[in-house]
């Protein structure tokens, strides 16, 4: 079979397909009362990661599904990626995956079924990865590639982490570099260094299988992870629902590659600009490079994590064991938020 190039296929890609958080307010917003069920612990209020709900016992059923068009060519590889950023879901929120099924859209008329095949066997290198099934699943034939994951989880509810409970005075960490969506950009615009090939791919399949120890610990108050709407969408998210404000550091976030050149030449994803229309109005200042950076969409980010300053040593200790040192500084803070101030300021 002939090497078939699937981002030549797609629109869009990965979660840069997203639609934006102002559009999808509207969307989601309904004047009907939504049906009351005491066991649904977390569902569509808080914008968190997964549904989560209570089946006695002190667990909790964790439920969720992603899906977009391919970021990469390579079909084995976008079978994994669009798999990990279903998953990290379920870690997102302090759980474990039991079991996963399949959502696949695919041109059958236009792109080789072989190819849908390896999408389907990276998935399953994925699932094996952590040991679960890959269930089953549906598929529809589609104009464009689609694929993604329906996961279940289990958490002990103890453990349960939202994206809307940080606290005040909590440091910032982040689990992965960001600039997934710069990177792709250029390779798509054919402008990537070679020494930047593979980068952003190796970045989004790699699982955020640590967020399961993370809720081990008490003083992690909040996690969720960076997908679609860019860093700054999510911490905008974590903000607003725990009623605060953030300070981040930029110098202190990791990047995947030095941008400059790439910025230069508008590798810019349009969900970048997308995402600052939807939340800029509550962001101070930034420079066009911040904004590039911080506003890029990313897909199976890391984990973004609210950190109180006892807990501080406890967390770097993990991301040490786990392989994460390089992101043992906090990338920023949280406060108490004021009346007329931005409510994310980046220095």
């Amino acid at each position: 079979m002939e090497p078939i190039l699937l981002t030549q296929y797609s629109h869009g890609a990965g979660c840069g397909c997203k639609i934006s958080p102002k559009i999808l307010d509207t969307i989601l917003h309904s004047a009907r009362p939504a049906a009351p069920n005491k066991n649904l612990i977390v569902g569509n209020e808080s914008k968190d990661d997964a549904a989560v709900y209570d089946i006695g016992g002190g667990k909790g059923l964790i439920s969720t599904t992603d899906f977009f068009m391919p970021i990469v060519d390579d079909a084995f590889n976008f079978g994994k990626i669009a798999s990990a950023n279903a998953i990290s879901d379920v870690y997102a929120m302090g759980g474990n995956p039991l079991m996963a099924i399949a959502i696949l859209g695919w041109p059958i008329n236009t792109v080789p079924i072989e190819a849908a095949h390896q999408v389907m066997e990276g998935a399953r290198a994925i699932c094996a990865e952590i040991g679960i099934p890959l269930a089953g699943g549906h598929s529809i034939d589609c104009p464009e590639p689609v694929f993604g994951l329906a996961v279940s989880g289990m958490v002990d509810l103890q453990y349960l982490k939202r994206n809307d409970t940080a606290t005040e005075g909590c440091y910032l960490y982040l689990t992965k570099p960001v600039g997934v969506g710069i990177l792709t950009t250029a390779e798509k615009k054919k402008i990537l260094k070679k020494e930047h090939i593979g980068l952003a791919a190796n970045n989004m399949m790699k699982l955020n299988t640590i967020g399961a120890h993370l809720s081990k610990i008490k003083g992690v108050t909040a996690m969720t992870d960076v997908t679609g709407f860019g860093l700054l969408g999510h911490l905008k998210e974590m903000c607003e629902g725990s009623k605060l404000s953030a300070e981040v550091n930029f110098d202190k976030v990791k990047l995947l590659a030095d941008f400059d050149e790439y910025i230069a030449q508008n590798a810019i994803p349009g969900g970048t600009n997308r995402n600052w229309d939807s939340y800029g109005a509550f962001i101070g200042k930034l420079t066009d490079k911040q904004r590039a950076i911080l506003c890029d969409p990313q897909t199976s980010g890391g984990l973004l994590i609210a950190v109180t300053p006892d807990a501080k040593e406890e967390v770097e200790n993990l991301l040490k064991k786990e392989g994460l040192a390089e992101h043992i500084e906090p990338i920023g803070m949280l406060h108490n938020h004021k009346t007329g101030e931005p409510l994310i300021t980046v220095k």
